[in-house]
């Protein structure tokens, strides 16, 4: 089993043969003090050495881990100790599932699965309701970045009336934080009792979440701003963890889209306007993805229910225990887990399913 690393990868298969060769050229590169009159280029140079560096671990440890637990299972039988055997097995199990994984992170090769990512939150209509939810996506989110290692910045949030909040846009940093996330966009459905509901009724509430890749100096994204209308404000805090950072909060509108972004994270209304900026291209451009992406669908004929507006995923506390992804069929029965960042067997069928055309589902039992 090899896997991929970006710069060696051809179809999702990793070109093994030529990985070692070409991190000696990179390691030369690095020692290269030339190379950092380039700071660009420089950086590039040092994320490609990373990805492979960490490429060729996973791959070397994968393949010591298999070699280990089928000596194992050798020695368990050879010595009749089922418990040997049994413990063999669920590290093959383990590694299966870590190969699983590795693979469909082989398949992140679009234009910007690579970057760093945005991701809004956005409570539906129902209030209260629908902002607590909002809120405990927000967490949700959060907690699952911080599995992965990305590093996390929240760049605004419009808190809500009584509790919960409005909106907010996120910041992940890290190696495929865009192409992990991505598959993530679209309604969210929580079914409960209801904390704010003195009859202790069940409600349905909605939220819709929004993922768009945040674009480096390389991608040109050319924006007219006579088509744009940029306004300032005082954010509104709810006191304590929502205490006001700024009173330079910062809105621009595309009028010929109709896109909306806002930062209020900074303290200086320079700082907010430029991020403003950043996030409007970085949302122009995912739209472009976007449409590339639909009109290739349409010539190959497929249908895809991912996408703003589309309900994507059902999270329901009352009567029974469930989170089903309406995408891939993917379930757990223990939804306290996933709305505390137990998103990942979620995010890697529908990256399959949508680069694949066809259902991935985590490995469950050994064959």
């Amino acid at each position: 089993m090899k896997f991929a690393s970006p710069s060696l990868c051809n179809g999702g298969i990793f070109d093994w043969d030529n990985a070692q060769k070409r991190l000696e050229e990179l390691n030369a590169l690095a020692e290269d003090p030339d190379l950092w009159n380039n700071a660009e280029r420089a950086q590039a140079v040092m994320r490609e050495r990373q990805q492979l560096e960490n490429a060729i671990q996973s791959t070397n440890a994968l393949d010591e881990g298999t070699t280990e637990a089928v000596e194992l299972i050798a020695l368990g039988e050879e010595e009749n100790d089922p418990e040997i055997v049994e413990e063999a097995e669920n590290s093959l199990r383990d590694l299966l599932n870590e190969a699983r994984r590795k693979e469909v992170e082989t398949l992140l090769s679009g234009e910007a699965d690579s970057n760093d990512g945005y991701l809004e939150i956005h409570a539906g209509a129902g209030g209260t309701e629908s902002q607590d939810w909002a809120e405990m996506l927000m967490r949700m989110y959060l907690r699952w970045a911080d599995s992965r290692g990305f590093k996390s910045e929240i760049i605004g949030v419009s808190p809500g009336e009584e509790a919960g909040i409005k909106s907010a846009t996120l910041l992940f940093k890290g190696h495929n934080a865009y192409g992990w996330m991505k598959t993530e966009s679209g309604v969210h459905r929580l079914v409960r009792i209801s904390p704010f509901d003195s009859n202790s009724r069940r409600h349905t509430s909605f939220a819709s979440v929004w993922v768009y890749p945040v674009i480096d100096d390389t991608i040109d994204i050319q924006i007219d701003e006579s088509d744009c209308r940029v306004d300032t404000y005082r954010a509104s805090g709810a006191g304590g963890q929502h205490v006001n950072t700024t009173d330079s909060a910062v809105r621009i509108t595309h009028e010929p889209t109709g896109i909306v972004v806002q930062c209020q994270n900074e303290r200086s209304q320079h700082k907010n306007r430029a991020t403003a900026w950043d996030m409007l291209r970085a949302r122009l451009y995912e739209q472009e993805l976007k449409k590339r992406e639909e009109e290739a669908e349409a010539q190959a004929a497929e249908k895809s229910d991912i996408g703003w507006g589309h309900q994507i995923r059902s999270y329901v506390l009352q009567p029974y225990q469930m989170v089903k992804d309406l995408r891939t069929g993917i379930e757990s029965s223990n939804p306290s887990a996933v709305l505390d960042g137990a998103l990942d067997p979620f995010i890697e069928a529908a990256l399959a399913q949508r680069v694949r055309g066809g259902d991935e589902k985590p490995v469950e039992d050994l064959e």
